[in-house]
């Protein structure tokens, strides 16, 4: 799973390089842990580390240069994601 994370992270920020590393990496945790626990909750069955990490990939390539869009409407993954870093300006 790390190695999966690792790479998604890279390809993240090839789409997005304004992320830093550490930017990147968090987002694809927080997407990662997102559709697991959605899929959980929703009483769906565990299908294995290999569907989620088609599922980040594919939420990569479909909206990884907007991240920012995203994190604007939702505050509360922006703070998670970046902190007070837009306070800091």
């Amino acid at each position: 799973m790390h190695e999966a994370i690792e790479m998604l992270a890279e390809e993240l920020k090839a789409r997005n390089p304004q992320l830093s590393t550490i930017e990147a990496r968090s987002w694809v945790e927080l997407l990662w842990e997102d559709f697991e626990s959605t899929r959980a909750k929703a009483g769906r069955k565990y299908e294995g580390v290999e569907m989620t990490k088609r599922i980040v990939q594919y939420w990569i390539k479909q909206y990884g240069s907007n991240l920012e869009e995203f994190a604007e409407r939702h505050p509360k993954y922006s703070k998670m994601i970046y902190g007070n870093r837009d306070q800091l300006h």
